[in-house]
């Protein structure tokens, strides 16, 4: 089932040396697995937020295997593109 969640601001967190590192580990990780997405192969597996009745929720791709999916994407309201 799809993580329900709270939107809006937060007030960021000050780092400390300890998570600028292990964010660092993070990104360097990513950066290797990164992949092209090819058309006709498996999508890779993501989480992405959603609002479905009337909440919203976080959403992960791999909840739907073996189900079709639609996925829409729109820039937000009052944005210039």
């Amino acid at each position: 089932m799809p993580e329900e969640f709270k939107p809006g601001c937060q007030r960021p967190e000050a780092k400390t040396e300890e998570k600028v590192e292990a964010e660092e580990k993070v990104e360097k990780i990513v950066k290797e697995e990164a992949s092209m997405v090819k058309v006709g192969k498996p999508a890779p597996d993501f989480t992405a937020p959603g609002f479905f009745e009337g909440k919203f929720a976080n959403f992960k791709l791999s909840e739907y295997l073996g189900q079709w999916v639609v996925l829409c994407f729109y820039p937000g309201d009052f944005t210039f593109v």
